[in-house]
């Protein structure tokens, strides 16, 4: 009687030839090519290098405008990083462009209030990853939270002071043209003391050369406390031409100085259109500022051992012009 086997059993045969790829898979064989430098691998510490070092040179060559002072500049955009910096920087109003939070952030104080304040100025709140904060923020301590601020807009030199001028000869306003120059001042805390000063003694504008000197950051806008918006800050390829252009226009040049042939309460210009210049607490004037200043003012104090910042001097000579024009 013939076995039928087992139910459902297959019984096993020798495999026999099967068609080949024709070479469909050839291409899985050849690989990636090489490996590429270090320097283009996005994620790669040489790529960020790199990239730094191309910003950085960038940066130089559009500081390279050496003009009359007729060059409108933006500062470059910057970021504020950590929880304490943001907070302060959105209480002190300084103009967001955006505020990146890190996804699954740990909720605190500081993270709810800048979160409120941002909602309630408009500010657009973006959700973002670790890695991509840690990029933007070059690898600064930034605790999930960074704020991204936008250029700062300077004024024209000249044409600030061309309007000062033309509102004050139709009477729009009461008080002669008066600004403040800033020759190699880098502490942008002095700019931001030397600005909400400028605001208080009714000044027209603050002066900053666009090399070696402070521009209009995030901390200078922070210090001056919102005076910011009320003064404008104009940028001058060269410092030495826009004085000279100034007093062609009929505008007294004065430099402070501690060693100057005049002492600010024998100041006779007070009530004049005026430009007060002031230098480095360390370095002072420099030499070809100097020489296009019309007077040299110091400011007596008691002790010859002791000296002024610039922001303090600044405050004390506008106080004092604008003692002058008040009587």
């Amino acid at each position: 009687m013939a076995s039928h086997g087992r139910p459902g059993a297959v019984r096993k045969t020798k495999k026999g030839p099967t068609i080949g790829t024709g070479g469909h898979g050839r291409k899985s064989l050849e690989g990636k090519g090489p490996t590429p430098k270090a320097e283009d691998r996005p994620y790669h510490k040489a790529y960020k290098n790199k990239e730094l070092s191309e910003r950085s040179a960038a940066k130089r060559a559009g500081g390279k405008n050496a003009g009359t002072g007729r060059t409108k500049g933006k500062a470059a955009e910057e970021v504020v990083t950590g929880r304490n910096s943001v907070v302060e920087a959105l209480r002190a109003g300084i103009p967001a462009k955006a505020l990146h939070v890190a996804i699954r952030i740990e909720m605190d104080d500081r993270v709810r209030e800048s979160l409120k304040m941002a909602a309630e100025r408009g500010i657009p709140v973006m959700e973002t990853g670790k890695p991509e904060l840690d990029r933007m923020t070059d690898g600064a301590v930034h605790q999930g939270l960074m704020l991204q601020v936008p250029p700062y807009e300077y004024a024209d030199a000249l044409d600030l002071v061309d309007e000062t001028i033309e509102r004050y000869r139709r009477g729009h306003i009461g008080n002669a043209p008066l600004f403040v120059a800033l020759d190699g001042i880098t502490d942008p805390r002095n700019l931001g003391a030397i600005i909400r000063s400028a605001s208080a003694f009714s000044s027209h504008g603050v002066i900053v050369p666009e090399r070696r000197s402070v521009g209009v950051t995030a901390s200078a806008w922070k210090t001056s406390a919102g005076a910011a918006v009320r003064v404008p800050v104009a940028r001058v390829g060269n410092l030495n031409s826009a004085l000279k252009s100034f007093k062609d226009k009929g505008i007294f040049v004065l430099g402070l100085d501690g060693d100057g042939d005049v002492s600010l309460p024998e100041l006779s210009l007070g009530r004049d259109p005026i430009c007060i210049v002031v230098g480095s607490e360390g370095k002072g004037l420099s030499r070809l500022v100097r020489e296009n200043c019309d007077q040299i003012v110091s400011i007596p104090i008691d002790s010859a051992m002791e000296s002024l910042n610039a922001s303090m001097a600044v405050g004390i000579t506008l106080y004092e012009v604008s003692r002058q024009r008040s009587v």
